[in-house]
């Protein structure tokens, strides 16, 4: 995020903590101006600026330094084009998170409803053989948000290994361990699920998302993972009435409710937004691209039933909001929004 105060020179902002500031692709990236690829290429062509001097590739900033592309601040092109929208999807194991795939494989972004203007800004990642909560907005400022590492928010997972864990094991895994990337890395919370055999479930919690982190710290201490689903991250829990590979809209009291979560201000509605408000919107739900055979979809299908056992209709909950802020039920429609 982007503060009117006088930052601090840049030469100083790269000595920061780490922890607090982000690689200067990624942030604009966040903010849907383009791949972070192309915005290393704009970098390295001097048409990025931070707190007024020309950006080097491999700068790192913080919410608080002024952004400038083309001499263009970047504060307002964080926000969303249109009215602020977040979906909830419930991803496959199979489906990847990249926008685009060089090898056709199928990606979430291809699931997801069309934009007037703008585009989907995916907030955290899940590996092609993860499953579980993702979240995406056509509001980069908010994604920015929800993943910067001094937000705090954090992430729930479900994980399946093959046997149980020792108590030497789960010292190590809640102390921290050292992971092959040379990052010290720990669970804030871990405690067995249930199971048994070569079937044992975790429920374990993180405050950040680091690639593969939760499958490299139950590998340091020589423990397979077999599935892993995200079932919450910060005040949004994935509601079991959003099934296997598909998704659906947050209702705008919700999405505010969210905004004040992270202390952004809600953007205001436009002329567009209140008529479709006034007219019910058709917003059928998608079912992603199958790339399992059937006896293994099966077989997750039935894990997800006992992850949901007990849970009910649990909703996507944002703190604060007693009655809990829910995502809408899928309507049953196919790609083209016709009902089936």
């Amino acid at each position: 995020m982007i503060g009117r105060h006088r930052a601090a020179p840049l030469e100083r902002r790269e000595r920061a903590s780490p922890a607090a500031t982000e690689k200067l692709q990624k942030v604009l990236a966040d903010l849907g101006l383009g791949s972070r690829r192309e915005i290393e290429r704009w970098i390295e062509a001097g048409r990025v600026a931070v707190n007024g001097e020309i950006a080097r590739l491999g700068a790192r900033v913080s919410r608080d330094d002024r952004i400038d592309v083309d001499g263009v601040e970047q504060r307002g092109a964080s926000g969303p084009a249109g009215d602020a929208r977040v979906i909830v999807m419930n991803k496959a194991e199979g489906i990847i998170c990249t926008r685009r795939d060089p090898e056709g494989r199928p990606t979430c972004f291809d699931a997801l409803p069309r934009l007037a203007s703008g585009r989907w800004v995916a907030v955290g990642r899940l590996d092609i053989n993860s499953s579980g909560l993702l979240l995406f907005t056509n509001d980069g400022a908010l994604a920015h948000a929800l993943m910067h590492p001094s937000s705090g928010l954090t992430r729930e997972y479900a994980v399946r290994v093959d046997r149980e864990l020792d108590a030497g094991a789960v010292a190590a895994l809640t102390d921290g361990v050292l992971l092959p990337d040379g990052e010290l890395a720990r669970f804030a919370v871990l405690e067995h699920a249930g199971g048994g055999g070569r079937n044992h479930w975790y429920r374990v919690e993180l405050t950040e998302g680091r690639n593969r982190e939760v499958r490299g710290l139950f590998e340091s201490q020589g423990i397979r993972v077999s599935r892993l689903k995200r079932v919450r991250y910060g005040p949004i829990a994935l509601p079991a009435s959003i099934k296997r590979g598909r998704y659906d809209a947050m209702s705008a009291h919700d999405v505010a409710a969210l905004y004040a979560h992270v202390g952004l201000p809600m953007p205001r509605p436009s002329s567009e937004g209140r008529a479709r408000g006034r007219t019910r919107e058709g917003r059928g739900s998608r079912k992603g691209p199958s790339v399992r055979g059937a006896a293994s979809a099966r077989r997750s299908e039935r894990d997800d039933a006992v992850l949901d056992r007990g849970r009910g209709e649990a909703q996507a909950r944002v703190g604060g909001n007693r009655r809990g802020a829910r995502a809408r039920r899928p309507h049953d429609r196919d790609a083209r929004g016709r009902g089936r």
